[in-house]
């Protein structure tokens, strides 16, 4: 149970990186919500890995290459799901670009992204 906090505080942390990049990127440089969002993601990503190898699980044992190497796996992925969902939300539903980001990435995050760190990317042999 300790371990899945820590797994949501780091995942909070990372929101946070990346509600700011996408909002700044949008705001202050007039980037396309969609690439802002990738950039958002991309910096929360490195955050939320970092967190994860060092903090959460303490998984520093194992190769960073062979964790990062799974880690861009299962990112990309949510990456994808994520800029389509938010795309979506955003341009057929018409909601604004933060709410689509937030309602995209409540839904995929806690299910998605822990299970898949604690099973496959940092799972201590």
């Amino acid at each position: 149970m300790v371990t899945f906090f820590k797994a949501q505080t780091a995942s909070l942390s990372a929101s946070i990186v990346d509600f700011l990049i996408t909002i700044l990127c949008v705001q202050t440089f007039g980037l396309w919500y969609v690439s802002a969002s990738m950039l958002g993601t991309l910096t929360g990503g490195i955050v939320n890995f970092s967190m994860g190898r060092t903090w959460v699980f303490n998984s520093r044992a194992s190769a960073v290459r062979s964790q990062f190497s799974k880690y861009a796996l299962v990112w990309i992925s949510h990456l994808l799901i994520i800029t389509l969902g938010i795309y979506l939300f955003t341009h057929f539903a018409g909601l604004n670009y933060i709410l689509s980001k937030i309602i995209i990435t409540s839904v995929i995050g806690m299910p998605y992204n822990f299970l898949l760190q604690k099973k496959f990317v940092f799972l201590n042999k």
